[in-house]
């Protein structure tokens, strides 16, 4: 279970330009660039439970590989999809509620890091974690 244990993100690409195309308020993109997010990753089998805490909010995930759930993103977007692993790739597709447009993100466990990419509308953007 590669993706178990505390994650705290280190450092993120093009992470204000994803946000701008998501369409975040210029407040909250500068505020989100020192969120200080905190991720809790526990998976059992093909269950997942994911704590999220930040300097805005903290809030817990629970989702089984292919099974469709609703996720409200930090902004407040509201979000509809699934979570696939494809090898050691934890894959996810999302579709906006409010304009039906897709967000796709990936994580990966990558020399001790996990990397979290993501893509919307053409732009793309990484956040890196380290385990702490």
């Amino acid at each position: 279970m590669a993706f178990d244990g505390t994650w705290k993100v280190d450092r993120s690409e093009n992470y204000d330009k994803f946000m701008e195309q998501m369409g975040v308020n210029v407040m909250k993109r500068k505020l989100a660039e020192h969120d200080n997010l905190k991720v809790i990753i526990e998976q059992s089998g093909d269950k997942f439970h994911i704590k999220e805490s930040s300097t805005f909010r903290t809030k817990d995930i629970d989702f089984t590989l292919g099974v469709q759930f609703d996720y409200s993103l930090a902004d407040g977007t509201e979000v509809s999809g699934a979570w696939v692993l494809e090898g050691e790739t934890l894959k996810g597709c999302f579709t906006r509620k409010d304009n039906n447009k897709v967000l796709t993100t990936t994580r990966c466990v990558v020399g001790g890091e996990l990397v979290q990419c993501y893509n919307y509308e053409g732009v793309d953007a990484k956040r890196t974690f380290k385990k702490q």
